[in-house]
């Protein structure tokens, strides 16, 4: 007897979707053509017309997808610690997704989930005493540190203190201690040192910039200047 062909699922938009994802995160997201998710599918690049209406349409849905994966506020969390689990998560799915880095914020067709993210987001620090100005700058500020932060971490010449080792070893050699003392005590006393990870300085930036949003939220009195 023949055997059969096993079943294809039937594609819908997610599968789309997500096969785009899948694209992006092996090839950056200039690999995401119709052409190489049908062949992430395992189909003809037209059938992908009844699920999406083109590239943009696709762009737009993998940025909604990447948005689904940063957990919303919890109900009656603080906004220091809602900020603070949003940076954290905003992060971790950007080290997922690095191609997503500079996309986050460019598509002019938000989808749901990217909607629905901003304005949980933009509520918790609304609840927690920031006027609209504040809220933007607030927001603005964070998302500025966040993207620059994880920009910086996947451009560092190593992911392991192996090979961190290598590389210092190397700027060491090449270099004069007494040339460059303060650059030679980072690395000797610092960077070198057991236990260190550049990761943990993600932690101390966001709460140093959290100490400021504080600040912005409830600034201090101005001094009464008035003449007596």
């Amino acid at each position: 007897m023949p055997r059969k062909r096993r079943s294809r699922p039937p594609l819908t938009t997610d599968a789309v979707l997500r096969a785009a994802v899948r694209v992006a995160d092996a090839g950056g997201v200039t690999a995401v053509t119709m052409r190489n998710v049908a062949q992430e599918l395992g189909v003809e690049a037209m059938s992908l017309y009844h699920h999406v209406e083109g590239k943009e349409a696709i762009l737009d849905g993998i940025v909604d997808l990447v948005f689904a994966e940063i957990p919303l506020p919890a109900p009656g969390e603080g906004w220091r610690a809602a900020m603070r689990h949003r940076a954290s998560s905003t992060r971790a799915v950007l080290l997922r997704h690095s191609w997503a880095l500079g996309m986050l914020d460019s598509r002019a067709a938000p989808g749901l989930a990217t909607l629905r993210h901003h304005d949980a987001a933009i509520g918790a620090l609304r609840a927690g005493g920031f006027d609209l100005a504040t809220a933007a700058s607030a927001l603005s500020l964070l998302d500025s540190y966040v993207y620059g932060f994880v920009l910086q971490e996947r451009s560092l010449p190593f992911t392991s203190s192996e090979e961190l080792g290598n590389v210092t070893d190397g700027m060491l050699a090449r270099m004069a201690a007494d040339t460059f003392p303060h650059v030679t005590e980072m690395i000797v006393d610092h960077a070198l040192q057991p236990g260190y990870d550049y990761a943990d300085e993600f932690a101390v930036g966001l709460e140093l910039v959290l100490d400021a949003l504080e600040r912005l939220r409830d600034p201090a009195p101005t001094p009464d200047r008035t003449p007596r």
